[in-house]
């Protein structure tokens, strides 16, 4: 007899799959954490030396790259992402014809 497995679409966001009050925020540090490693990796640096680069401690760091960036603002990982020779630039777009809350976008040009 086969097993059925009840399947759920997801919205794209785990953390809001998973009921977090602040999926959003969540979401958009997952991916700035997700571009700091990938940087850090393509130039093959230790922690330790990327912990100097960044000027944060390196368990601070190794935190970070493991998806424990509750203690970290965004604010600092666009700071770290600059550190890394990453420009950053805010846009805020016109505003929506409807009532509906904005959205946080974070898009990595090539």
């Amino acid at each position: 007899m086969p097993i059925l497995i009840e399947l759920e679409k997801s919205t794209g966001n785990v953390y809001a799959d998973l009921d977090f009050p602040d999926a959003e925020e969540m979401r958009v540090k997952a991916q700035l954490a997700s571009k700091i490693g990938e940087i850090i990796r393509a130039r093959r640096w230790t922690q330790q030396r990327a912990a100097e680069v960044l000027g944060i401690s390196q368990p601070k760091l190794s935190q970070l790259m493991r998806g424990h960036f509750r203690g970290i603002s965004e604010a600092k990982m666009l700071e770290l992402l600059a550190r890394l020779g990453r420009d950053i630039q805010i846009v805020v777009g016109p505003p929506r014809r409807s009532t509906k809350v904005g959205r946080v976008e974070v898009v990595f040009a090539t």
